[in-house]
């Protein structure tokens, strides 16, 4: 039974943005809860002034899926939003998806093959975890007699790294990314970037069991649930993402992703390059090129003009430039800014300069004067240049991989020796997938994966008060497989006696 000491109670609104069910509010600097809760002590966590005491006791029929065991009201439903109360028993409410019905999130590479013979999508949760996993199937596909089990996971190493197809500078990799929940809240950092992207890690293991970890757990889900977030990068950018749309980084909305470094524009397009301008500079965050200097220009026959750039020089043509919310995500806030001097000997009037990013957004053309640059025209084969150029880069985006682990308890609904298990995994004698997906498994110790969320049927991923996220996982293997690592055998049933249940 749940107590609330209204006398204790600040006002401060934490308990009710943390609430899984969202059956608690303020009213008048107090809070009141609403019917319908479960006791999963979520409210208890996030309380600075100890208003919630729980009694042992118990009011309703308590769910034994997790360690969170809800005591869910009748017509309720639990923490996890996933189990229900009817007429006193507690009932997954969802039934248990096919392979079939998650076909369409299935296309595009490295998903053929492996394909588990039903979704644990629905399948529930047992608990605790020694006991078999709530569905364990057999069928024979291709002449073999094949065996899936299935089930819903809790995870708590588990966290998303979020992908944004952008050039723009967010800041100094590695610094802590926040959101603002009745105050800053703390969730990722900024991780290593790649190629044209940059990656945000948000949540994992020691995030989520940290004074933050609710919030983290809470904006996650957000984002997976197709949400736009707001997230902040300490002493850095602030960011509006949503997976499947482009993000936007300060005022400004990305449209377009880098065709490559600077360096690698000019090996793509040198022969446009080469008319366009006497001299053309693209600037990029990563290596900033000069083209005639560079191997490109002096193999196409651009004799080197007088222009010399600003920045650490690699190698002929390629420049390292300070990264920042300038232009290419360098520093530079005004084009002419990167030119360190010209040689007018060299660099005569009359002739030309095109300064321009790597995704063509933004540029600019001059002409030498007497006096120096000016700025004028575009001319026609310089717009052609600009507009391949354009044309070359892929639209910006935002995109989830969902990183998790299953090499500890969760190996135990599947098997009564869990260390054949993760072997037979990385043998590749068992698939794992994730709600039919297919994830990348990391090499080495353990069953650590990443996921496309999108190729996970939407709705699909639960959220659990520890906190932690509960995903639908299946391994598939032969059943002579099944039997050697030790599988539970004595809780195989056919396929199409579980799918006739299903439809019932």
């Amino acid at each position: 039974m749940l107590k609330i000491r209204l006398e204790n109670c600040a006002g401060c609104g934490l308990c009710a943005e943390v609430c899984p069910l969202g059956i608690l509010r303020l009213e008048g600097k107090k809070i009141r809860l609403s019917e319908g809760c479960v006791e999963c002590r979520t409210c208890s966590k996030a309380c600075p002034s100890k208003v919630f005491e729980f009694e042992s006791k118990k009011a309703n029929p308590v769910c034994t899926s997790c360690p969170v065991m809800c005591a869910i009201p009748e017509g309720g439903m639990g923490a996890c939003h996933r189990y229900t109360n009817r007429d006193g028993e507690i009932r997954r409410k969802a039934r248990l998806v096919t392979i079939d019905e998650v076909r369409q999130y299935l296309k595009g590479p490295n998903q053929e093959g492996g394909e588990p013979l039903i979704t644990g999508i629905g399948s529930g949760t047992t608990y605790p975890d020694f006991r078999p996993s709530p569905v364990i199937v057999s069928a024979i596909r291709d002449s073999i007699q094949m065996v899936t089990v299935v089930t819903e996971a809790p995870l708590s190493y588990s966290g998303l790294k979020l992908k944004l197809d952008t050039d723009q500078y967010l800041g100094t990799e590695g610094k802590r990314i926040f959101t603002r929940i009745k105050g800053k809240r703390h969730v990722g950092h900024l991780c290593t970037e790649e190629y044209g992207s940059k990656i945000l890690s948000l949540g994992g293991v020691n995030i989520l069991t940290s004074k933050h970890g609710l919030f983290a757990a809470r904006i996650i889900k957000e984002i997976i649930d197709g949400k736009e977030v707001t997230l902040t990068v300490e002493e850095g950018a602030q960011i509006k993402a949503r997976i499947g749309s482009p993000p936007l980084i300060g005022e400004v909305l990305q449209e377009r992703m880098r065709v490559g470094c600077g360096s690698a524009t000019t090996g793509l397009f040198a022969p446009y390059m080469a008319y366009a301008a006497d001299e053309v500079i693209v600037l990029d965050g990563h290596i900033t090129a000069l083209f005639t200097e560079h191997p490109c220009g002096r193999f196409i026959g651009k004799p080197r003009t007088g222009i010399f750039i600003k920045g650490q020089k690699s190698t002929d043509g390629r420049y390292f430039l300070d990264k920042g919310d300038g232009w290419g995500g360098t520093t530079i806030k005004s084009p002419l800014d990167v030119i360190d001097r010209i040689d007018k000997d060299s660099f005569r009037p009359g002739m030309t300069l095109l300064v321009t990013e790597t995704t063509g957004e933004r540029y600019a053309f001059f002409t030498m004067g007497k006096d120096g640059l000016l700025e004028s025209g575009l001319p026609a084969k310089a717009g052609e240049f600009l507009a391949v150029l354009r044309d070359s880069c892929e639209t910006t985006r935002v995109s989830g991989i969902f990183a998790a682990g299953v090499g500890g308890s969760a190996r135990a609904g599947v098997t009564k020796n869990p260390i054949r298990l993760t072997r037979a995994v990385h043998r590749g004698e068992v698939k794992v997938t994730v709600g039919g997906a297919k994830p990348f498994i990391l090499p080495g110790g353990g069953i650590n994966f990443l996921v496309d969320v999108e190729k996970i049927r939407f709705g699909s991923i639960y959220t659990s008060p520890t906190p932690s996220f509960i995903l639908p996982i299946e391994y598939t293997m032969t059943h002579e497989t099944f039997r050697s690592i030790g599988g539970h055998l004595e809780a195989v049933r056919p396929l199409e006696e579980v799918l006739s249940e299903n439809r019932a």
